[in-house]
Formats: structure tokens, sequence, C-alpha cells
């Protein structure tokens, strides 16, 4: 029986990837809000409502190494064109495990509706709660079938200080005991691969996200 998206999610944050083989598996759309790549090492995964002999025929029309076809410029701009969605980045996608006990940080939740990272993350994530301290922002939700996101900002005072590296820590902390907690980071943004991977986040992949208009 073909795994679904959350299936092959929770394996990867665990360890088990994917067989390296160079091929792309198709699945189906975890809901309506969610559809896009993600490449592991030599194995991708479409997740889509679009027929799949369709994915298919559009990467092998790809003119590039078939181990880059997925994230390819045109079999992106091809896929977007077929959904009518749109797209910010190809981001880094990384995960760590929860952490017990409570955050060691003096958080403060965030419960005005109007935030402007909630409202961003509420495009990308259902059940989004937001913690502040002085200088940055933490934001928690489930993305992309379910899995626990986190995203942080700092403000540019609050910079080089250590503090987003304490606050994605600190996410760690606030997810269910066993539960990996996901996070994307845009290939260029070098202080958050930076700062995530020093709180313990270790990269399986790239992802490029879908959006609906």
């Amino acid at each position: 029986m073909r795994q679904t998206l959350a299936e092959i999610l929770d394996g990867a944050a665990r360890g088990r990837f994917p067989a390296p083989d160079g091929s792309t598996t198709v699945v189906e759309a975890p809901s309506g809000r969610d559809s896009g790549v993600i490449a592991f090492t030599a194995h991708s995964v479409v997740f889509t409502d679009e027929d799949p002999a369709w994915v298919h025929a559009t990467l092998a029309s790809v003119d590039c190494d078939a181990l880059a076809a997925t994230m390819h410029p045109r079999f992106l701009l091809a896929f977007l064109e077929r959904t009518g969605r749109t797209t910010d980045t190809i981001d880094l996608l990384t995960v760590a495990p929860a952490l017990p006990g409570d955050p060691p940080l003096d958080l403060r939740e965030v419960t005005d509706p109007v935030h402007p990272q909630g409202v961003s993350a509420r495009r990308y994530r259902d059940e989004v709660r937001m913690w502040a301290v002085d200088g940055g922002v933490l934001v928690l939700g489930r993305g992309v079938a379910g899995r626990w996101e986190v995203a942080v900002e700092l403000d540019e005072d609050a910079r080089h200080r250590g503090l987003g590296r304490a606050l994605a820590t600190a996410a760690r902390h606030l997810v269910p005991e066993g539960e990996p907690l996901w996070s994307q980071q845009a290939a260029g943004n070098a202080r958050s691969i930076r700062a995530f991977q020093a709180a313990g986040f270790r990269p399986v992949g790239s992802e490029a996200l879908l959006l609906g208009r």
C-alpha cells in the first residue's frame, strides 16, 4: 500500500527516508491547502491531486539531471500553472525532536488575532499559537500533513545575540512529547539556518510549497 505524505514525513523525522533510487513518488495532497514538492536525497515526493501521469510526463520533459527535475524552475512553473497556485521560495526543510520540560525562556503568549506574524502563519498552518520575548516571537502551528511547524522572527536590533537559537530551542519544549517539530529556512538565509541547526534541527531535504491564491 502506498504511503501517505504524513507517513513519509514521520519516517523522515525518525531517520527512515525514501529509498535513494532517483525516483519520484506522487501522493495525494493531504488537504486542499497543501500541495508541493519535497526533495530528499535522490528521491522526491510530489503531493498533489493532479494526475500522477501528468507529473511524471512533465518531469521527463525537463532538460536537466533527473535528480534535480522536481526542483527545476521549468517543472515548478508548469506545476504552478497547472494548479493555479503561487509559491514563495524553495526552503531547506529541517526537523528536531521534542524536548521535555518547560521552555528555558520567559515566553509571553500573544493572543492578538491580527498580529502580523499570526496572520501570516495562518496562511500555512492550523492551530496557530504565538509567544513573544523581548526582541522576538515564535509561532507554532500544524502545517503540511498536520506536522508541527515553528517559525521565528527577530527584531533587527536583537540579532547576533543567540536569541534565534534560544527561541528555536524553546519551541521544542512546546510540542507534545514524542512529536517531531519541523521548520523551513530559505536557502539563502544563512543566519536562520545556523540558528536552527544550533538549536538541534537537522536538514532532511528541500521543500517547495504551492499556495492557494
